[in-house]
């Protein structure tokens, strides 16, 4: 690591220096003195003098956990609905993956508009659309570009589509994965609700 920030700082440097002299940098305020040659040359050589921290983060696992991880932001909503655990009229709570814990399934509740105000930061702004309407992935070409894409990664081209299939729901608990009895319309509950029976012990 040190190696690599002594080659990191000489390269930033340098490149400083070249900005510089192609008049490519402004300075403002505080820093209007750096216009000077003289006064730049000492700036750079405190800069040069400096031990510098560069962070190095390992390797991806290869280009298709890289797809995984690009597809969450590409393909998705910011959430999805098998993660929202009940909404009331003034709280949200939800599910989310600790990471630092390797990977335990937690739950959070927030006021419906500090949710609103976290999942209107995932919209991109006017102007910015999403990358999956261009390239190989716009709906124009996607036919005929998906396919060359699973040939030049020595994949099927025409893959059989897995079968759809449920999101596992987990217990909000002791977050295990919680089986289905029987799913029940919003008029079935309303109904139950109404019909039950609160014994009173007045013994």
């Amino acid at each position: 690591m040190k190696v690599l920030s002594r080659v990191f700082r000489d390269k930033f440097v340098r490149g400083l220096e070249q900005a510089y002299l192609a008049n490519k940098l402004r300075f403002y305020g505080d820093c209007q003195t750096l216009t000077k040659e003289e006064e730049f040359a000492a700036f750079l050589k405190t800069l040069s003098e400096q031990d510098w921290v560069v962070y190095a983060k390992p390797p991806f696992g290869g280009a298709e956990h890289v797809l995984q991880y690009l597809a969450r932001y590409t393909h998705r909503v910011a959430i999805s609905n098998h993660r929202l655990v009940s909404v009331d009229q003034s709280h949200v709570t939800f599910r989310w993956k600790d990471y630092a814990h390797n990977n335990a399934q937690r739950t959070m509740t927030l006021t419906c508009e500090k949710f609103l105000s976290r999942f209107l930061q995932h919209l991109l702004p006017k102007g910015l659309p999403r990358i999956r309407y261009f390239g190989w992935l716009a709906n124009r070409r996607r036919g005929e570009l998906l396919p060359l894409c699973r040939t030049l990664l020595h994949q099927d081209p025409t893959p059989t589509p897995a079968p759809d299939e449920p999101p596992v729901a987990h217990c909000p608990r002791c977050h295990g994965v919680m089986c289905i009895i029987e799913r029940l319309t919003a008029v079935q509950i309303r109904n139950a609700t109404h019909k039950m029976e609160y014994p009173i012990d007045t013994s």
